[in-house]
């Protein structure tokens, strides 16, 4: 019998490790077991959140600060004397840690195992005449497995797509081909799409607050579609969705979700709107259409995941600075970045801390500032607050948004662009016009320019890397090539690699020979 308080153990099964027969056949600790569990909704709904619960696991700082590393928005950084790691990360480099994207990999897998609990069991509930309950329990369940599914693949390739939880004779799957994975992505995508109903629930009050919602659901849809034709050479989203499917997806979270931009770019994360002296717009706000939710109620509590862990990577290191809450100096942004915004593009002063021009005295050899660049992330960073009762470490409540209404309306333009030329030209006309404050700045709605207003709509979002590999290997390498300053900025993108991370080497061992590493690992 499974134990539900023995979840994170039997994830392990989700990493593909072996587990014994006595092991998967103990008897349980407690009372509750999966087989007399899922009895009445209530009991779905924990099962749900259980499946929301992996989110929060990103705040330890995984796909989000792996991947921008990996980008030409950002360098290793940390500290001087901090293992070599998150420099040869950046370096494409894997020599240190052989386990360097394990979390990427564990939870993202007991994300999908728990998802699958809870699906095989909806039929067990005993729902009454709340049908339309288990359909929006399913598809909010179906989403996350899309999502976790997603996330591994956009990282790593070919991965092991589980649609059911696995028994003992299949701890050894080979990984299957991306279009079998993304089948399944785009099924779960277009059932939630399909089946939830059409309410915006990021405004507080909703009693869904926070949850998946239908235009999260198409924003998706609409994310796997681009990834997957451009970097497979794909017409359609692995058979099962169309670009007209698509296209109708995105422009109906454009036209009917109810979201919208907000008017101030620098409202949107507390650091940039303290720094800009703009109204917090808050989490809830109209252009937050999917995010990862925390809380500071863990109080110090180190066994508890409630509060943002990835801020205090990508903070100030050495101490509090100004506005700044201190953190560890990862991911230093390059000149690069800050270089491509254009002259009055009110987005680079919210999204990077120019520590000169914002008079910070930053001395990078005392606070043993690694890869020191003058600039730093402020999207997300901590901030001094005079009533956080917290650690600083763990209990940081900011959210981090997976999509904003902007990221739809870039999706919708990049979609639109060949069939529908005047709808995506305002679509990235919006995004320009609030950046700028004017509608003097257009630039043409090519899938060129769609590209580069991604990078700086959504610099330090966990996009870049892979708009890059989407577009190739050659392109990649070139962008990586331009922010190669020598010394301890030296880069060495290796195509190779065809972008993908290299598998935790414990998981090609446990394998017994089903997954080989990828190329050039």
């Amino acid at each position: 019998m499974k134990n539900l308080s023995k979840a994170i153990l039997l994830s392990s099964i989700l990493a593909l490790s072996s587990c014994s027969e006595d092991f998967i056949g103990n008897s349980p600790y407690t009372d509750v077991v999966e087989e007399n569990f899922y009895k009445t909704p209530q009991d779905a709904f924990k099962g749900l959140v259980a499946v929301y619960d992996i989110l929060q696991r990103e705040g330890y700082g995984t796909w989000l600060m792996n991947t921008e590393m990996a980008s030409d928005d950002c360098y290793g950084g940390f500290g001087s004397a901090d293992s070599n790691v998150d420099v040869e990360r950046d370096r494409f480099q894997f020599v240190t840690d052989k386990e360097m994207n394990a979390l990427i990999w564990q939870n993202n897998y007991i994300g999908i195992y728990r998802a699958n609990v809870l699906l095989e069991n909806l039929d067990n509930v005993e729902w009454g005449d709340q049908e339309e309950l288990r359909a929006q329990y399913e598809a909010e369940a179906r989403f996350l497995r899309a999502y976790y599914h997603f996330q591994l693949a956009r990282v790593f390739g070919e991965i092991v797509p589980l649609d059911h939880t696995i028994t003992s004779d299949e701890f050894e799957l080979p990984r299957a081909a991306a279009e079998v994975t993304y089948a399944l992505i785009a099924e779960d995508l277009k059932f939630a799409a399909d089946n939830l109903g059409d309410q915006n629930y990021s405004t507080p009050g909703n009693p869904d607050y926070g949850r998946i919602t239908k235009w999260a659901a198409e924003a998706y849809i609409a994310k796997a579609f681009i990834f997957y034709t451009d970097y497979y050479n794909a017409s359609d989203l692995a058979g099962v969705i169309s670009k007209p499917e698509a296209v109708e997806y995105i422009n109906d979270a454009v036209n009917n979700s109810g979201h919208n931009l907000v008017d101030d770019f620098a409202s949107l994360w507390l650091a940039s709107a303290a720094s800009e002296e703009a109204d917090y717009a808050g989490e809830g706000n109209t252009e937050i259409v999917f995010a990862i939710r925390f809380n500071s109620s863990g109080n110090a509590n180190w066994d508890l995941h409630e509060g943002n862990r990835f801020a205090v990577n990508m903070s100030t290191r050495g101490g509090d600075l100004g506005i700044y809450g201190q953190g560890w100096g990862g991911g230093p942004v390059t000149p690069s970045l800050y270089n491509a915004y254009g002259a009055g593009d009110s987005r680079r002063a919210a999204t990077i801390i120019d520590y000169a021009a914002e008079g910070l005295d930053f001395d990078a050899e005392t606070r043993g500032q690694r890869q020191f660049t003058g600039y730093g992330w402020k999207k997300g960073t901590r901030v001094v607050d005079g009533t956080f009762t917290g650690d600083f470490q763990i209990d940081n409540y900011e959210d981090i948004p997976l999509i904003r209404f902007a990221d739809v309306l870039l999706l919708a333009a990049e979609l639109n662009v060949d069939s529908n030329a005047a709808f995506a030209q305002t679509c990235l006309d919006r995004v320009r016009a609030r950046a700028y404050g004017d509608d003097t700045h257009n630039v043409p709605a090519t899938i060129a320019n769609i590209l580069t207003e991604r990078r700086l709509e959504l610099a330090l979002e966990g996009d870049r890397w892979f708009d890059l590999i989407r577009q190739g290997m050659s392109v990649t390498a070139a962008a990586i090539q331009a922010t190669d300053m020598g010394g301890e900025f030296v880069q060495s993108f290796r195509p190779e690699t065809l972008g993908w991370f290299p598998l935790p080497q414990s998981q090609v061992t446990l394998s017994n020979g089903a997954i080989q590493q990828n190329p050039g690992w």
